[in-house]
Parts: C-alpha cells; sequence; structure tokens
C-alpha cells in the first residue's frame, strides 16, 4: 500500500467515526424543531412533495438523460482519480453557487425554481464521480448506490447512520437490492433531504440576502456532498484492496 492509499485511509476512518458519533444537543433540538413543523403539514401535502421528488430523481437516476464523461483507464493512479473527483466537485460547487445566486435574487419563485435544479447539479455530479472512480453508472445497482450517497449527506445523524449501515459490504449485498425503483424508501428520503434542505437554504426566500444565501448554501451543499461521495467510494476502493 502507498503513501496515498495510508493517507486516506486514516481520513476514512476518522470520517467514519465521526459519521457514528452521537447526535449533539443541538442536532437532536433541530430534528425535534423540524419534526414539530412536519406535523402541522396535511398529510396530502407531505404526500405531493414525495411524489414529485420521486419523479424528478428517479427521472435523473434511472433515465437517460444523463452521461458521464469516459471512465479513466483501469491503470489510472487512485492518487490520479481523486484529483480528477476533487476538479469536478469544485466546478460542480461553482456552478452551484452561480445558480443559487441568481435564483436567490429573483426572489421566492425563483428560489423554489432551484430546488430541482439543484438536485440535478448534485446528481449528475455523483454520476461523473462514480466513473472517475471507475463504477459504471449504466448498471442500476450504481445509480441506487448513488442514491445512498445522496442520502448519506443530506440526511439526520440517526438516518445518515442508517444509510451508513446499508452500504457495508456493498458489493457483497448486489444479490440482495430491489429489482426496482418502486421498492425503494421514497417517504423517507424526500423527508430526510427535504429538511435537511430546509435548514441550510430558509434564508435564501429572503429579500435583499437572498442571492448571498443560495450562492452561499448552493456551493456548500455541493462541496458536501462531493466529500461524502469520495468517502463512499473510498469505502469500497478500500474493501476491495483488503479482499485482494
Amino acid at each position: 500500500m502507498g503513501n496515498y492509499e495510508e493517507q486516506i485511509g486514516y481520513e476514512l476512518q476518522f470520517w467514519k467515526m465521526d459519521l457514528m458519533k452521537k447526535p449533539s444537543i443541538l442536532g437532536n433540538l433541530a430534528t425535534k424543531v423540524q419534526t414539530k413543523i412536519n406535523s402541522y403539514i396535511p398529510t396530502k401535502v407531505h404526500k405531493a412533495i414525495t411524489v414529485t421528488i420521486k419523479q424528478m430523481v428517479k427521472a435523473v437516476l434511472f433515465g437517460s438523460t444523463y452521461t458521464t464523461s469516459a471512465m479513466p483507464d483501469e491503470n489510472t493512479s487512485l492518487v490520479h482519480r481523486e484529483a480528477l473527483v476533487k476538479s469536478k466537485i469544485d466546478n460542480y460547487s461553482k456552478t452551484g453557487a452561480a445558480e443559487g445566486g441568481i435564483t436567490g435574487a429573483g426572489g421566492f419563485l425563483m428560489s423554489m425554481a432551484d430546488f430541482p435544479i439543484l438536485i440535478g447539479i448534485k446528481i449528475k455530479m455523483l454520476f461523473e464521480i462514480a466513473a472517475l472512480y471507475g463504477y459504471d453508472v449504466k448498471d442500476y445497482r450504481e445509480r441506487l448506490y448513488i442514491l445512498h450517497i445522496f442520502q448519506l449527506a443530506f440526511s439526520s445523524k440517526t438516518g445518515t447512520q442508517n444509510v451508513f449501515k446499508q452500504m457495508q459490504n456493498w458489493d457483497q449485498k448486489l444479490i440482495i437490492l430491489p429489482e426496482s425503483a418502486e421498492n425503494f424508501d421514497w417517504q423517507t428520503f424526500q423527508q430526510e433531504y427535504r429538511d435537511y434542505i430546509d435548514l441550510a437554504k430558509m434564508a435564501q426566500l429572503l429579500p435583499v440576502v437572498g442571492a448571498a444565501v443560495g450562492a452561499v448554501a448552493n456551493y456548500k451543499l455541493i462541496q458536501k456532498l462531493g466529500k461524502t461521495a469520495m468517502m463512499a467510494y473510498r469505502l469500497r476502493v478500500q474493501s476491495l484492496n483488503t479482499k485482494s
């Protein structure tokens, strides 16, 4: 194992330790507040949002709209692959920031339009990252892994830990994965994602400061997703290296 592999091994270990820590008091409070707010929202509204997000994400994950750059040669080193990944994350973060700034400056309606656009930017980035690590996103199972990465980045502490456990030894679990997207827990997915985004981007709807908030929030959200994706694929790379 080279020095770079040892370095990311340590980084991965610290990341996993942080991931599995108990929720903080502040985190628990935020979750309780959001849960209380959700209890006041009519069931039919929750269902409508669930359907909207489900169709939006399914179209991206299981349609033919999104393509990726060519995968690097199989002999490409991990350090080179991750340099390309970091460059992609930086580019997508800047794109998201620009989009968030424009929609934030446009007021409430344009900020609402930012929601589906941002999802599209994030998942396109995940497609690119998967390909750079050598995983073929034409395979439904790899797209399902992308969906788990999305959940891992944008869930409550408890939700994140549950998703992380599901992602352990992923390559050995392929035989028991759902046969179609219909078996995925879309209700939990939309609830966790929407709650996380609500807390991060609420101020984008405010006049004057909306543009700045939208730009910064989008940039940080995409950076967080990018880092989570790197760690998630490092997890698989480490698992494969351990077995070889």
